[in-house]
């Protein structure tokens, strides 16, 4: 068991058995039976990804030097700079 903080309250057994049937009587709170537990999990596991996309083409890290106004005006435009840099980067390529 890991160590508890300094001043932290451990309900007796029958406080946790009165806090355990006032948990099981409430209809809003109760707990996910064990033979059906994956279909009520499905349920309530959220819908949309959160983070970051998966990447479709992976990109490699590398070191670039830019003058310092150069660098200043790519940071300037926000967030997404070196996106925007890889996409210019790319149109070159193909007219080259």
């Amino acid at each position: 068991m890991p160590k508890l903080k300094p001043g932290t309250i451990i309900p007796t057994p029958e406080e946790d058995a009165a806090i355990t049937a006032a948990a099981t009587s409430d209809p809003d709170a109760m707990p996910l039976s064990d033979s059906d537990s994956d279909s009520e999990w499905s349920a309530v596991k959220p819908k949309a990804r959160v983070g970051r996309p998966p990447k479709i083409v992976h990109k490699v890290p590398t070191t670039i030097r830019f003058d310092p106004d150069v660098l200043a005006a790519l940071k300037a435009t926000g967030k997404g700079w070196q996106t925007r840099v890889n996409e210019a980067m790319r149109e070159w390529v193909k007219s080259h």
